[in-house]
């Protein structure tokens, strides 16, 4: 993990269209909508408007009115493990699920339209680890609200090792890629950090045989928070749980935590 950043593209911007590879949106899917809601509104503070359905009942977290993540519902039919999934600017979603399947990755949905506010796709890397891409239409290119508790600040991706995977990264989104040292030394000697030309957006973290087998490869959201050790008191009175206990690392006090329906999700306290 490098510093957190918020979703704003390279050029801090949240309004205009992001650089492809930005990432720019988060969103969870779950079994129970209305329990999650009050979790996370308890949590972090936020209110909840309705958001287009072609994947069945979802809303967009929303803070001081401006967008922060969405949640959606999963199928009472389908037993598939609650998770954040990180969504990453494209100028052409079409061309990006191509490459994706290309490289060796594999499109689950999509492109697919929402309403009219972009396109999106669902896939999965070569490791399977699950992510979206996300081509907004004017005025809707995700996430607005950044720098506060309760909004993105970095997502990283935890798998087995680094190496391929992280050529998949670059190859479909252009990252540069290098060892962040900082990282490193704070998380192990497997570490990548994905950069845009502005500046970092993204980490790889290989783990090993530390990969939690009921999850595999998957990918981590980092929310800001105003109190670290606060946030994990309140996880655990809301009926969340946590993993790994708030410790101080070179970007910030960070814990590691799970909503009550087992997502797991990091918290960040960035230094003043």
């Amino acid at each position: 993990m490098t510093e957190a950043r918020g979703s704003a593209g390279p050029n801090g911007g949240t309004h205009g269209r992001r650089a492809p590879g930005t990432p720019c949106w988060v969103s969870l899917m779950v079994h129970g909508l209305t329990t999650t809601e009050e979790f996370y509104g308890e949590l972090f503070g936020w209110e909840f408007e309705p958001g287009p359905q072609q994947l069945g009942p979802y809303v967009r977290a929303v803070l001081g009115g401006r967008r922060v993540a969405g949640i959606g519902e999963l199928d009472p039919d389908l037993d598939l493990p609650t998770a954040w999934t990180p969504y990453f600017a494209s100028d052409d979603v079409g061309l990006t699920a191509e490459t994706v399947r290309l490289c060796g990755g594999t499109v689950g949905v999509g492109p697919l339209d929402a309403a009219d506010e972009g396109r999106l796709v669902l896939g999965s890397d070569t490791s399977g680890a699950v992510f979206g891409v996300w081509q907004g239409t004017p005025g809707h290119p995700g996430t607005a609200a950044t720098g506060v508790h309760g909004t993105p600040a970095w997502n990283e991706l935890l798998t087995f090792e680094t190496a391929s995977v992280r050529t998949f990264y670059t190859a479909v989104f252009g990252y540069k890629d290098d060892p962040e040292p900082e990282a490193a030394a704070d998380s192990g000697s497997d570490y990548v950090t994905l950069r845009l030309a502005d500046g970092p957006v993204a980490g790889i973290h290989g783990v090993g045989h530390a990969l939690p087998r009921d999850r595999g490869s998957h990918w981590l959201t980092y929310f800001q928070v105003d109190d670290a050790d606060a946030t994990l008191r309140r996880v655990a009175e809301l009926g969340g749980r946590v993993l790994e206990p708030a410790h101080d690392t070179a970007h910030g006090r960070v814990a590691t935590v799970t909503d009550p329906e087992g997502a797991p999700f990091a918290v960040v306290q960035v230094p003043r």
